[in-house]
């Protein structure tokens, strides 16, 4: 892969970008503990946008790694992960509020902190939204990268104590023209009593060999193949 473009995306930062057709966005956890809200839409009609449960349905799975794809809520692929070190990103956990932020690390408002203020995950996401149109009703299920949450017997979700080690990765390829919209914020179920979000960089490479960066996601499930040709139909 060639790179195109590279940032440093502070704890706390968000960010939204048009990942093309063809192109990948590496995101890289720098320190080891990192945990990435992202969102997706289709980049020419933003009313279609990813669709967590759907992506989860039809793949058998309650993670999402490398050889899944995330779909939207017209049975595009968006992004597909082709690569991934960490081995577990979260589906399920969602995003914090400023009411949780607050009952957990305490006040941390601007007039205090100055830019090291207390940020949430959903005003984050909202500030991205509404760069390209977008608002509250366009506030889906999200994706948190880097974040391992387990089902215990009793059916109760639990935040996995280890977190991924410094350089983790994960790439995602995109099959079509997509807007993704991330935060680098702390999960809502990280017990941690301390606000210390985490950085993260961001790669976006132009990719040579586009069938056989998705060969693995188009044979992990029949789901997949007949995604990515719908999603390549969109082209022709």
């Amino acid at each position: 892969m060639k790179l195109l473009y590279d940032e440093i995306l502070p704890g706390g930062g968000h960010w939204s970008a048009i990942i093309r057709r063809g192109r990948c966005l590496r995101i890289t956890d720098l320190e080891g503990g990192a945990n990435v809200a992202l969102l997706a839409f289709n980049a020419a009609e933003k009313s279609e946008r990813l669709n967590l449960p759907d992506s989860l349905k039809c793949q058998h799975t309650a993670r999402i790694t490398a050889g899944h794809c995330l779909y939207s809520d017209m049975g595009h692929v968006l992004l597909c992960v082709t690569a991934d070190s960490a081995g577990w990103h979260d589906p399920i956990g969602g995003i914090s509020t400023a009411d949780e932020i607050r009952a957990r690390y305490g006040e941390g408002n601007y007039q205090t902190l100055r830019n090291g203020f207390h940020r949430n995950g959903r005003d984050n996401l909202l500030v991205e939204l509404g760069k390209w149109g977008l608002g509250p009703a366009d506030l889906v299920m999200n994706l948190n990268l880097f974040s391992r949450l387990d089902a215990g017997a009793d059916g109760g979700l639990r935040w996995h104590p280890q977190p991924s080690p410094a350089g983790a990765h994960v790439d995602l390829f995109a099959p079509m023209d997509t807007l993704v919209v991330l935060t680098a914020l702390q999960h809502p179920m990280d017990p941690a009593t301390t606000y210390a979000p985490k950085p993260v960089q961001l790669g976006v490479y132009a990719v040579d060999d586009t069938t056989a960066a998705t060969a693995a996601c188009r044979s992990a499930r029949p789901e997949n193949g007949r995604g990515l040709m719908l999603t390549e139909r969109l082209y022709l």
